[in-house]
């Protein structure tokens, strides 16, 4: 490490220019890509490869699974902001949690899953908010307390 004592040092340094990491393919012998994408308390394992855009969701067709169709769109976000529609095979396991939760878990797995196939991805996916784990997570009950921030009703007698 140079020894930096004012700003014009740091300027000159060649410590100065340091590369931004490469995002680079990550895929297994079969020609997929995995991820994990989480929400809420649902654990989604999704494997994306190329296809013909079938999504199957712990073995059934995704419109069966996610029988509304908010959550049938939550799902298909990252490939349509991708621009990739009917290019990918999609398969996903999903576990925990309700069926709200768990179709983020699948778009959040799903968008990861999609940057390790295509990092060029990447930027696109980063600007829509998909490659971001929603952290938010249902509050604990506290003793003394009727939920976790309700008090018990007040009565004065």
């Amino acid at each position: 490490m140079a020894d930096l004592s004012s700003l014009k040092d740091l300027g000159t340094s060649s410590e100065a220019a340091v590369a931004a990491p490469a995002h680079v393919r990550k895929v297994d012998s079969l020609g997929r890509s995995y991820a994990t994408g989480k929400r809420k308390d649902a654990v989604a394992r999704v494997w994306v490869k190329a296809g013909s855009g079938k999504i199957i969701v712990n073995g059934k067709d995704f419109t069966a699974y996610f029988a509304r169709p908010v959550l049938q769109m939550i799902l298909r976000q990252p490939i349509v902001a991708a621009a990739r529609d009917g290019q990918f095979d999609i398969v996903a396991t999903v576990a925990g949690g309700g069926l709200s939760g768990q179709a983020g878990a699948v778009r959040h797995g799903l968008s990861k899953a999609l940057t390790y196939f295509e990092p060029g991805l990447r930027s696109v996916l980063k600007k829509g908010g998909f490659l971001t784990r929603d952290s938010r997570v249902v509050e604990r009950k506290k003793y003394g307390k009727a939920k976790a921030r309700r008090s018990f009703q007040f009565s004065k007698r």
